[in-house]
């Protein structure tokens, strides 16, 4: 396979730290044209919906990730089967690309630092690198003026013992590789603090303290070289054990919530001096105030209902950016709730044999999208693929949402969260 790199001299600077100069933006990039090679660090369901994309735009896509069969890896041009710090891997890489990328924040920042000498890669390390610790995204957000729910720092057992008691009752959540409600515990007491972070093997994590909430809300937002910003509708999510269960958009809140989330989103993306796609996750207070969960410095589960319901994608998006190309619209045309698949609906009661679930019960309903990710293996709390049901309005939407939960077997179908649009969204 031959270099076909033409853009490496042209992109921007990819080390600068963010945050310096919220203001900042950076001439654009020479665009990088279809037919080149985009690489990607990351084989999960994220990347392989980001080579599709990128596929039909006409690019072909390398794919680093140390999986034999998954899901990016299985529909890449090239699949390097290697750590992502693998030298040989990286090399390749480098020499064959003109741009990388991620489909996860956990990509160590070296991979995407010895890239970034020689290619355009979006994002940054430096932004991702915020993002991948708990404590540097508390820090960041706090310093920069986003409001976040009280916390403190664990470092050390001596800092779980002298916590406030006003951050009780509290989640303890570790600060690395925390994802789908895992590496969090909730805790009512002092001693509950030590030993959940007893637990978490004394790694530092963070406590937050437990809000009344209204609802979680997402913004999924793009911000190319210029420093331009684009957003999505804002998701309204709703959870079931630590897992997004369903995401319903346009939200169900008041317009100047909505407008102020996609404002608060794009102040966020410019503070970090972000190029790519990036997603963040909000709470709605009792009070009506908006809190910044987390960020995720990629296309995110909430928005994946912007394949079937949006001008662009999210997917879409990240591709254009990683080449340089411009931006697309991301109105959105139907509305749409997204409903999550997991392994669990492979399994029927205590069967330990995994059974296909019956996808013509789905595809009966003809304005619901069925997407799998192509994992060979279900398992429990395993995202295996998602469903986004259309309609000519918000209730016909969550109706058929309803009817696939039921027949599906997915606990949730009669929760009040899809009742309808005017239901209450707590």
């Amino acid at each position: 396979m031959t270099a076909r790199n033409p853009a490496r001299t042209a992109h921007p600077s990819s080390s600068a730290a963010p945050g310096s100069n919220s203001s900042r933006t950076t001439e654009p990039a020479a665009a990088i044209a279809p037919g080149a090679w985009l690489g990607l660090l990351g084989g999960g369901q994220l990347g392989r919906m980001f080579c599709m994309a990128a596929q039909s735009l006409g690019y072909r896509v390398a794919v680093v990730d140390p999986g034999n069969d998954s899901p990016a890896g299985t529909v890449a041009d090239r699949h390097l089967q290697a750590d992502y710090l693998d030298p040989p891997a990286l090399a390749t890489l480098r020499d064959t690309c003109a741009a990388a990328t991620t489909e996860f924040e956990n990509v160590p920042a070296a991979a995407l630092e010895f890239l970034a000498r020689e290619l355009r890669v979006a994002p940054a390390a430096a932004s991702v690198a915020i993002a991948q610790d708990r404590i540097s995204e508390k820090t960041f957000l706090d310093g920069g003026g986003f409001a976040v729910a009280p916390f403190a720092v664990l470092r050390s057992r001596a800092d779980a013992a002298s916590i406030d008691d006003a951050l009780l009752p509290g989640i303890v959540k570790s600060a690395r590789l925390g994802y789908d409600g895992k590496g969090q515990v909730r805790v009512q007491t002092r001693d509950e603090v030590i030993a959940a972070f007893d637990a978490m093997l004394q790694s530092p994590a963070v406590l937050e303290r437990r809000i009344a909430l209204r609802t979680e809300l997402s913004v999924i937002v793009a911000r190319e070289d210029s420093g331009h910003v684009v957003s999505w509708p804002v998701a309204e999510n709703h959870h079931r054990d630590g897992i997004l269960d369903v995401s319903i958009v346009p939200a169900r809140v008041d317009a100047r919530i909505a407008a102020q989330a996609r404002e608060l989103a794009a102040n966020i993306a410019t503070a970090l001096d972000y190029r790519g796609v990036l997603c963040v996750e909000l709470f709605v207070t009792d009070d009506e105030r908006l809190l910044v969960n987390e960020i995720a410095p990629r296309p995110h589960n909430s928005g994946h209902y912007t394949i079937d319901a949006c001008v662009t994608s999210q997917f879409e998006q990240q591709a254009r950016v990683v080449a340089a190309l411009p931006m697309g619209a991301t109105d959105q045309h139907t509305p749409a709730v997204m409903v999550n698949l997991l392994g669990d609906i492979w399994f029927d009661g205590t069967d330990a044999k995994a059974r296909e679930p019956d996808w013509t019960r789905v595809l009966a309903h003809d304005r619901a999208k069925l997407h799998l990710y192509g994992k060979r293996e279900p398992r429990r709390r395993r995202k295996m693929g998602h469903v986004t049901c259309l309609g000519a309005s918000q209730d016909e939407a969550l109706a058929t949402a309803r009817a696939i939960k039921h027949e599906l077997g997915i606990p949730g179908h009669a929760d009040a969260a899809l009742r309808g649009s005017a239901a209450s969204a707590r």
